[in-house]
């Protein structure tokens, strides 16, 4: 074996944690190599993922706009439309983001390489190019961000046709008349809201009593509404016992709790898988989880001292910005350097119809950790002159604290753009500001932010009632009684 090239750092998988890692190594001198099978960068968050599902969410929420505003536009999707038209805009958005991606690659001096790796030994890469040419890199250090793929059940035709899989799903020529969506997690959760308001007729369903059971169950109650008010349908506390397409336009599925369903297509959302079974982890000695994923320490370090791991390949949260955040530290840790303060706190952000987004400590984890005494504010986006204006009406702003009110423990939104307000609660929790802090500064009216400060508001609300009822202690009333006597 000839060695080609040697690096400092060999960065697998050009998607967001890969991107960080090379980036931040490059920024402190090192020779990086980043490797990827796609031609152009950025991974299937880019291509398959995020930046095409949120596009075809925004044309969405425009024909939502035209049609609550039917008195002014006399506005009509037509029929067989085509899922492309929706999306036009896409081509355009990822060349941009691709070329800009590409250039800030360039620019750092890391060298791209277009084909797919394989691990020889912890400081050892084969890269097998699209024309057949093999070569071999190697590194001090390697970081693995070759991210997931969609999970398949073994008992469901997947045909990419007539049932899709979320790298698929937006391959589909026309418009369907009806979906069915298997799951109730994020990505079921995002397709089904956007379709629905598309005029799809969606019927979603998994095991589970209402989708995204790990968000705030006020929070998906709503969005669960707003689902249904569009016309979608969700069917809890089942599963299938049997898929099949009848080869010509419709997709038959049977429920365990004897519903039957027929739709023009099939949206299978049921979680995802690592890609690294064709990485030669076994030639390390690296024993796989649960679907595919890769162990790692604190530092994303797996077993193999050098050889690191971030993003999808080593489970939940699977969050582009979190693995942005596991690539900058994998290649801290490796550098010797401090990455700072451990971060705890991770913001979810959900991009259906509407958004929903969290921080910090559900209500139920608030009550194991500090008791019933708790207190909860609330502000629906009907109270919000800006929710008013926008139509962002059927919105709920969380807010919890200790009971005390002297320290925020979560913020949980459903609602057009939580998933940039949170923000404002994320940074209050980093900073252990007291509630209060919403009602003595100054916020821009009218803004969806002012959100925070009637959340704050009932809060300290709650707490002038608290101490109102409040009894007399023991000590005070013998002080009383003292002084009349």
């Amino acid at each position: 074996m000839t060695i080609d090239e040697e690096f400092d750092l060999i960065v697998i998988g050009s998607g967001p944690g890969g991107q960080k890692a090379a980036i931040q190594g490059a920024s402190a001198g090192l020779k990086v190599a980043l490797i990827d099978r796609e031609r152009k960068v950025g991974g299937t968050c880019v291509h398959h993922g995020t930046i095409p599902s949120k596009t075809l969410r925004e044309a969405a929420l425009t024909i939502t706009t035209l049609r609550r505003n039917a008195d002014v536009f006399d506005f009509n999707l037509k029929d067989n439309m085509e899922v492309s038209t929706l999306m036009r805009r896409l081509d355009s958005v990822l060349g941009s983001y691709t070329d800009f991606i590409a250039e800030y690659i360039r620019s750092h001096g890391i060298s791209y390489f277009h084909g797919r790796a394989a691990i020889v030994d912890a400081n050892t890469i084969s890269l097998s190019a699209i024309k057949g040419a093999q070569s071999y890199l190697k590194a001090k250090n390697i970081v693995i961000a070759t991210g997931s793929r969609p999970r398949t059940p073994p008992d469901i035709p997947v045909d990419h046709e007539n049932i899709l899989d979320s790298d698929s799903i937006l391959s589909m020529i026309y418009l369907p008349r009806s979906l069915t969506v298997v799951g109730g997690g994020v990505i079921a959760a995002e397709y089904a809201s956007i379709f629905s308001l598309l005029g799809v007729k969606v019927t979603m369903f998994d095991r589970t009593p209402r989708p995204l059971m790990f968000m705030e169950p006020e929070c998906t109650e709503r969005f669960l509404n707003h689902f249904t008010t569009h016309g979608g349908e969700y069917i809890g506390d089942t599963s299938y016992e049997s898929v099949e397409c009848d080869n010509v336009s419709q997709v038959k599925t049977k429920l365990a709790n004897g519903m039957e369903i027929t739709s023009d297509k099939m949206l299978v959302a049921q979680g995802r898988i690592a890609n690294t079974e064709k990485l030669g982890l076994k030639n390390l000695g690296i024993e796989l989880g649960r679907n595919g994923t890769i162990p790692v320490d604190e530092n994303y370090q797996t077993p193999v001292p050098g050889v690191y791991a971030v993003g999808d390949v080593i489970g939940p949260p699977s969050l582009a910005s979190v693995s942005m955040e596991q690539g900058r530290r994998a290649i801290c840790h490796a550098l010797g350097t401090d990455p700072g303060s451990k971060f705890e706190l991770v913001p979810i952000g959900i991009y259906s119809v509407p958004e929903l987004s969290s921080v910090g400590l559900s209500e139920q984890e608030a009550r194991e950790q500090y008791g019933d005494d708790i207190i909860i504010g609330r502000a629906s986006f009907d109270e919000v002159a800006r929710g008013q204006i926008a139509g962002i009406q059927d919105g709920l702003l969380k807010m919890i604290s200790d009971p005390e009110g002297k320290k925020i423990l979560g913020v949980h939104i459903v609602a057009e753009g939580a998933t940039d307000l949170i923000h404002v609660g994320e940074m209050a929790i980093i900073n252990n500001n007291d509630v209060r802090v919403f009602l003595e500064n100054v916020m821009n009216f009218p803004t969806l932010g002012e959100a925070y400060r009637i959340a704050a508001l009932n809060i300290v609300t709650k707490l002038s009632e608290r101490a109102s009822r409040k009894p007399i202690s023991r000590i005070q009333n013998l002080i009383e009684q003292a002084e009349l006597n």
